[in-house]
Order: structure tokens, then sequence, then C-alpha cells
């Protein structure tokens, strides 16, 4: 999936701390449940909250 935007300036910026910037294509690889979700981003593997998760707007794919 490709990052599209981050819709609130801190989030923004959390999420430039952890690699993903507009237009950065991230892949999900785990859901904990009512946990953190786990994305990857390049090659390294970073777990996000899900506030700042339900801030990132993404479009998916083709595969």
């Amino acid at each position: 999936m490709e990052i599209l935007s981050v819709d609130d300036p801190h989030a923004r910026v959390q999420a430039l701390r952890l690699g993903m910037a507009e237009g950065a294509c991230v892949q999900c690889v785990t859901r904990v449940p009512a946990g953190p979700l786990v994305i990857r981003s390049g090659r390294q593997e970073i777990a996000i909250g899900r506030k700042l998760a339900e801030r990132i707007s993404v479009r998916m794919l083709d595969a």
C-alpha cells in the first residue's frame, strides 16, 4: 500500500520519524488484536499504535 497522507501535523512528524513519508510504499505485516500494527517499510518492521495508524490514509497497490 502507498501512504497518501497523514491528516494531523503531529502524527505526520511521528510517521516521518518512522520512515513513512507520503508516497512511501509499506506493507502491513501483522495486526495485533487491540494492539499495534506491524508495518514493513523497506527492510525494517515497525510497530505503530492504532491511533497513529488511523491518521494515515493509504491506497492499496496491485500485487
